[in-house]
């Protein structure tokens, strides 16, 4: 189970709103690291996503420390960085989320296994949504019987039902 992701933004505040706003939770400001923002599920699992400002950089710290931040001029329009991530909002709301902040938004099939709600933050970072609707095929497809059956195969069975998924 993923617990908490980070991410960074031209705009950290707007974007952790933004995302509070689709998890029907909160948005609060992230006391590690200068100008981030922790958007909140509020629920029991703890979900939440870092937003930090572009151009922060997490590096492994020395000696006995954990990571440091490192604010850096080092910045991509896009990144690899993206996660699917279930909410209880429906499109229509998600659509108007998105519609209002300028952002794209596209319902995509993941082949014939599963559909998700690109939403695109800030048009450089690709979030995909799981609205109740949609979830269930999600969790369905990715459910451990589902995928040991559809891993048991050769290794050419395997490749192609990847290949299929990802598409």
């Amino acid at each position: 189970m993923l617990h908490h992701l980070s991410i960074a933004a031209q705009d950290p505040q707007r974007v952790a709103r933004v995302l509070a706003e689709v998890m029907g939770g909160t948005l609060i400001p992230f006391p590690s690291h200068h100008d981030s923002f922790f958007a909140l599920a509020l629920d029991e699992l703890g979900t939440g996503i870092e937003v930090y400002p572009a151009g922060t950089q997490l590096r492994p710290g020395f000696e006995d420390k954990g990571a440091q931040f490192v604010d850096t001029k080092e910045e991509s329009l896009f990144v690899a960085t993206h996660c699917a991530l279930s909410v209880t909002l429906e499109l229509e709301q998600i659509q108007e989320i998105a519609w209002r902040e300028g952002w794209r938004i596209q319902v995509c099939d993941r082949g014939t296994y599963f559909q998700v709600i690109e939403l695109w933050l800030e048009n450089t970072t690709l979030i995909e949504l799981l609205p109740p609707s949609l979830a269930r095929r999600y969790q369905n497809f990715m459910s451990p019987e589902n995928l040991k059956r559809m891993l048991g195969g050769s290794e050419q069975d395997k490749a192609r039902e990847l290949t299929a998924v990802s598409r």
